[in-house]
């Protein structure tokens, strides 16, 4: 499932360079996830990178946007066609 970002989002910009997919982006207050591009770095690391970088802890997966694994892989080959993951 694709992560969102709590209100508790202190907005120091941590997450956004982090993110494979271009993930994250800055809105008026706090950071944001899209979730059309959130793979939780399945195709790219080990772990999410957003949820190691967060000083505050508020990168959480999001209830509203569960997928499988092989789901979040398919995300990842749709948004690097021609490219091989890192992490399979």
């Amino acid at each position: 499932m694709a992560y969102k970002i709590t209100d508790e989002c202190i907005s120091c910009g941590a997450c956004e360079p982090e993110c494979p997919n271009n993930a994250i982006s800055e809105e008026e207050i706090i950071y944001i996830v899209d979730p059309d591009k959130c793979t939780e770095c399945v195709g790219s690391h080990e772990s999410s990178r957003c949820v190691e970088v967060c000083p505050v802890d508020c990168c959480i997966l999001d209830p509203e946007h569960e997928e499988s694994r092989e789901q979040l892989l398919e995300k990842w080959r749709r948004l690097h066609p021609g490219e091989t993951p890192a992490v399979t």
